[in-house]
């Protein structure tokens, strides 16, 4: 399972800046505010680059959700 973004309506004010530092996964709609591609799922490659967006984000509208490693079986 992969890192997933989300958005809390409640707190976004549409600034982009998201937009701006994650296009891979986050596109702006036409009044600002971040329309997540592929239901906010982070390659394992841009996940240091969404939580510095996650960081960044002005009002803290951005969570980002990390699963928990699921410990290897003992044989």
């Amino acid at each position: 399972m992969r890192a997933a973004l989300s958005v809390d309506w409640t707190l976004c004010d549409a600034r982009g800046l998201c937009a701006e530092m994650l296009p891979e996964v986050i596109e702006a709609d036409e009044w600002g505010y971040p329309l997540l591609r592929n239901n906010g799922t982070v390659p394992f490659e841009l996940e240091k680059q969404a939580r510095a967006t996650v960081e960044l984000c002005p009002l803290l509208a951005l969570r980002l959700s990390v699963p928990a490693e699921v410990p290897a079986q003992r044989r």
